[in-house]
This record gives C-alpha cells, sequence and structure tokens, in this order.
C-alpha cells in the first residue's frame, strides 16, 4: 500500500528517502545520529518511517540547506566514487565500508526473520508489544496479500480467515487490557502516562500470540555492501515468492546508494550462479531427508529448552585463556598447569577475570568464548522472533507450522477470552493445512504466533550470558524469559559448569511480574521532561 504524502511533505520527504511510494527505501543526506535515532523509535510507533520523519523529526533539523538535493535520482557522482575504489581494489573488504540505512516496510513475520539472517547488519524490528494490530488501514488489516494465493481457489477463504482472526485479536485485547487495569491498579506515584503504557503492553503480551504469521511488520537495516550482497543472493535463492519480489525492491533501492558494491547480486553468471548453488543444495538437502528420516510419530507435548551438546572441560579451558596473554607459556603447556590446579585457584582466576560487574553490560573478555553449547528449543513463534535476532551465535530453526502445538498465556484464561483464542489457533490450524497442499511456501502465513517452532542454538559462554541475562529481565516477555532461565539453569546443573553459570550473575529466574515493563516506563519518564508525560 502506497502512502500519500501533500505537494509540501514530498518536497521534503523526497531529500532523504530514495523513493516515496515503495515499501523498501534507503536513508540518505541525514547525519548518522538522525537515522540512529529515527530507527530506534520506529519499533515502537505504528507509523511509517517516512510519516515519522515528518510528524516527529523534519522540525528539528535545518532542512533549508537541502533544497536542491533530490535522493529518488540515481546518484550518478557516487556510482563513480565506488566504481574507481572497486576496480581499484578489486577486494570484497571494500564492500564492508559502504553503509546504508534501509527501511523495509509492509513485510510479513516470515519475510522478516529472513531479513534479520545474517550476522553482519544490524536490525530493528517493529514490536508487537507497543504497536496494537487492531485498526483497519484504508478498510484493510495489516497482513500480508500473497498474489498467487489470492487467485487460487483459496483466496477467498484466506481473506476471510484472516479478517476473523484479526477481529478476535482486537476484542480479546480490549478485553485483557481491562481486566489487567482491574486487577492491578495504578500505584500513587505513578503518571498516567507510565501506567497506561506498562498495562497495554502486559495486554498486547498476551494476546500476540493470536497474530498470523502473515501479520506485517516494520523493519529496519543497517548494514555494509558485503552484507546486503549475502542477503539479497540469499532472498533470490528462496522458496518464498515474497522473499524473491521483496529482494528486487531492495536492490533497486540499494544501487541508488551504493550501486558498485551489488553489481554483481543479478548478473547470471555471478549472483545468478551463486543463488542458484544455494537453492540446489537446500532442495536437495530436504529431499534426502523426506528420504532417509522417518518424520512420523506424535506432536510435542510441551515446549521444552534441551542442552544437546557442551564441552566438559571447558572450564578448565576458560580458565587457561584467561590467564594465556599473562604469560609466556603455550597453550598445551598452560592447560596442562590449569589441570593440575585445585578447584579454589580455578575459581579465583574466574572470578578475577569476572571483576565487579555492577550491571550486565559488564561482560568479561573473550576468554569466556572457549565454552560452547548447543541447545534445542521449542518455544512458541513469538518468542523465537525475539530470540533469533541474536547475532553472535549459530542458529537454524525448522518450518513454522501447527505440529507441536501452541501456548495460551493464562492472563488469557483469567480473561476470560480463551475460548476466542483457542478459535483462532483451530482457524488457523486449518487454514495452514489447507494452504500446505499447493502452497506449501506459504502455508506458514497462516500459523498463529502461540504455535511452537523448533529451532537450534549453538553459542559460547560469552554469548550466552548476554542473551541469558538481556532476556531474563522482568520487563522482557514470559515465553521468551522462561527459554533464558531454563538455558542458565541447564548450564549450571546439566553441564556442570557452576563457576561459568554464578558469572552470569543478572539473570533473573524470579517469576512473573504483574506489570512487566512497568519499572522500564518509570525509568523513562524520569528521562523525559515532565512535560511530555501526560
Amino acid at each position: 500500500m502506497a502512502e500519500s504524502f501533500t505537494p509540501a511533505e514530498q518536497d521534503v520527504l523526497r531529500r532523504y528517502f530514495t523513493n516515496l511510494d515503495q515499501p523498501v527505501f534507503a536513508l540518505v543526506n541525514l547525519p548518522e545520529v538522525v537515522k540512529g535515532a529515527l530507527f530506534a523509535r520506529y519499533s515502537r510507533s505504528p507509523k511509517s518511517l517516512r510519516r515519522l520523519f515528518l510528524d516527529e523529526f523534519v522540525r528539528e533539523l535545518d532542512v533549508e540547506g537541502d533544497t536542491t538535493i533530490d535522493a529518488t535520482i540515481g546518484l550518478d557522482r557516487a556510482e563513480q566514487l565506488y566504481e574507481r575504489v572497486f576496480v581499484e581494489y578489486g577486494d570484497d573488504s571494500v564492500a564492508q565500508l559502504g553503509g546504508v540505512h534501509l527501511a523495509c516496510e509492509q513485510a510479513s513475520n516470515v519475510l522478516t526473520k529472513i531479513l534479520e539472517w545474517g550476522r553482519l547488519a544490524s536490525y530493528l524490528e517493529q514490536s508487537t508489544r507497543y504497536i496494537a494490530y487492531d485498526v483497519r488501514d484504508s478498510g484493510r488489516y495489516r497482513y500480508f496479500r500473497d498474489p498467487d494465493l489470492l487467485s487460487s481457489p483459496l483466496g477467498a477463504r484466506y481473506i476471510g480467515d484472516m479478517d476473523r482472526i484479526f477481529d478476535a485479536y482486537a476484542s480479546a485485547a480490549v478485553d485483557v487490557e481491562e481486566m489487567v487495569r482491574a486487577t492491578t491498579p495504578k500505584a500513587p506515584g505513578d503518571s498516567d502516562f507510565v501506567y497506561r503504557a506498562a498495562v497495554k503492553a502486559k495486554a498486547l503480551d498476551a494476546v500476540r500470540g493470536m497474530l498470523p504469521a502473515a501479520a506485517q511488520s516494520n523493519v529496519g537495516i543497517y548494514g555494509s555492501g558485503q552484507s546486503y550482497e549475502a542477503l539479497l543472493l540469499r532472498m533470490r535463492s528462496h522458496p518464498l515468492p515474497e522473499a524473491r519480489a521483496y529482494a528486487d525492491l531492495m536492490l533497486t533501492e540499494l544501487r541508488k546508494v551504493i550501486p558498485s558494491f551489488l553489481r554483481r547480486v543479478d548478473l547470471p553468471e555471478r549472483g545468478g550462479v551463486w543463488s542458484d548453488y544455494l537453492a540446489d543444495t537446500r532442495d536437495a538437502t530436504a529431499e534426502l531427508a523426506s528420504e532417509l528420516i522417518d518424520q512420523s510419530g506424535p506432536a510435542d507435548a510441551e515446549a521444552s529448552v534441551t542442552l544437546v551438546d557442551f564441552d566438559p572441560d571447558a572450564e578448565a579451558k576458560v580458565v587457561a585463556a584467561a590467564l594465556y596473554p599473562h604469560t609466556h607459556l603455550s597453550e598445551a603447556a598452560l592447560l596442562d598447569r590449569v589441570h593440575d590446579m585445585s578447584v579454589e585457584d580455578r575459581v579465583r582466576v574466574l572470578t578475577a577475570y569476572a571483576g565487579e560487574r555492577t550491571n550486565r553490560r559488564h561482560q568479561p573478555g573473550r576468554a569466556l568464548e572457549r565454552a560452547f553449547y548447543s541447545f534445542d528449543v521449542l518455544a512458541d513463534y513469538g518468542a523465537f522472533r525475539d530470540l533469533q535476532r541474536h547475532r553472535m551465535l549459530s542458529l537454524d530453526w525448522q518450518p513454522l507450522s501447527c505440529r507441536h502445538g501452541f501456548t495460551r498465556p493464562p492472563l488469557v484464561d483469567e480473561a476470560g477470552v480463551a475460548d476466542r483464542f483457542d478459535e483462532v489457533m483451530e482457524r488457523s490450524s486449518e487454514l495452514h493445512d489447507a494452504l500446505l497442499v499447493d502452497h506449501a511456501a506459504q502455508a506458514p502465513y497462516a500459523v498463529a504466533l502461540a504455535y511452537r517452532v523448533r529451532f537450534s542454538m549453538h553459542l559460547n559462554a560469552r554469548s550466552a550470558m548476554h542473551l541469558t541475562e538481556l532476556r531474563s529481565t522482568p520487563q522482557g516477555h514470559p515465553a521468551y524469559r522462561t527459554v533464558a532461565q531454563d538455558m542458565h539453569r541447564l548450564i549450571s546443573e546439566q553441564a556442570g559448569h557452576h563457576a561459568l553459570a554464578e558469572m552470569m550473575r543478572f539473570v533473573n529466574h524470579d517469576s512473573e511480574t504483574e506489570l512487566e515493563r512497568l519499572e522500564a516506563e518509570r525509568r523513562a519518564e524520569a528521562r523525559r521532561s515532565p512535560d511530555t508525560t501526560d
């Protein structure tokens, strides 16, 4: 859906955005801090990025000096400069030095995970905690409408089922919010703004599982030319039509800013061969999996976190790695000495290495990267969406389906909307199964976020510290808090890495709080001026 802007708004926007009518566009001619602030605000606003810029940012900028700029026209001089550099050096590392802020709007929650696959870029996604999906835009709810599906015999059913799912979500959100407000009174010191925000976040957390994966979101990406090239090559080989079509939109906009870094993407003998390779290996492996692996059997009974693999000697290796920069010994000789140490001395080394961590952002160094853990996780797709965005780990996931059942938050039962929730799950499952026959790639659009997906995470202890401490904070969603808490418990109890687990001292094992976002909203209000809180 294209936005409409007044002639005056268009005059301002064309100076900073590479187009005014497409869901993908690059940001140019703006200070880096402004682009970063825009993306940060983006995740909690229901507005598009261009509208957000007009409403909240343009007044703070001096735009008079940019009246002659038109970012919607290709940047010929930049093309010439990049071409000379790229040809002169002829190395992929050159493409690491040119970065672009790219807005990716109206992407399904299936596509957002494809967009956020790469490690070498930064991503910021619109939050279901702050954005309610209860409003129709031009008479339509915010979900992706695949052209092939709409033109098929299932097209009318797809639209009808999606609309009913969103209707149920909207009504349930109102009822849950009213129940939370009735059972959790406002504290005397809290402003109406803080209380309303915390209540709304808790209600939307509870009902977000009713949203289908077709629900659209906005994603902000900052990446280098190299990271965008890798992303586009993957997307152009993907079985999902939305991903392939979206890759074309992205390539068009990126070539307005960093054209030479992406010149290989659609060359048949370069990027075309690369994308074909990715598709061929994926299809060949899937065919063998179907042939060799018996996948029949009952569905999983409940969500779980399993520690599949770990290094029994990890703590000794971490101690040796911590001492290594301070000695002249080889790593093998040093490890022998560590094995001869007493437990008390090893603990002394790790205690010194961790130091006085006064908050979770104080992280020890790379010695913790010598320990590794492999987890197999079964959690609802909503929790997966948050955990998938962590970069410093190896993560892969299985197809999104309704096979593993769904999770229903207790708050849904307490608010008396369990029947509506379960009806959405049934409708979601039946639509998914119907689509699976002739539209297997698009079938995940029908799957509600409450349905579980299985995924694996392989990470080192330093990454585990960051993930478990961040995702177990009281303001986090209960679904991924449970995963983070279980991971930490397994590191300590099953792996027996008690000293490493102790270093992860900011993992929070408290049970669910009444209003998860309340303390965070209080802190945010304290940073704002008093006249902006209501």
